[in-house]
């Protein structure tokens, strides 16, 4: 007669069980301008969403639909910049 048993899970960190890292937290740093950027377009895409869009509701997405590009034009610059090899 065989016994069965569970085999006993390693105790090590998964890969989704551990902290950041310095090169993951610096990466979230240079996006955070799109992503504030991208906020900021989504608050203004809910404040018009339940209404018929004033003039100024139409303005306000405009202006953070454009900040938003500009922000993503910025990170694609400063990324081929920080890349080797990539750029001009």
């Amino acid at each position: 007669m065989k016994h069965i048993v569970t085999v006993q899970a390693v105790v090590t960190a998964d890969e989704f069980d551990r902290e950041p890292t310095f090169a993951e937290l610096d990466a979230i740093n240079l996006e955070l301008p799109v992503i504030q950027a991208e906020i900021n377009l989504l608050d203004a895409q809910i404040i018009a969403i339940d209404r018929i869009p004033t003039e100024l509701d139409a303005r306000r997405i405009r202006r953070a639909h454009r900040r938003v590009l500009a922000a993503r034009r910025t990170l694609a610059n400063t990324a081929a910049t920080q890349v080797p090899g990539v750029g001009a």
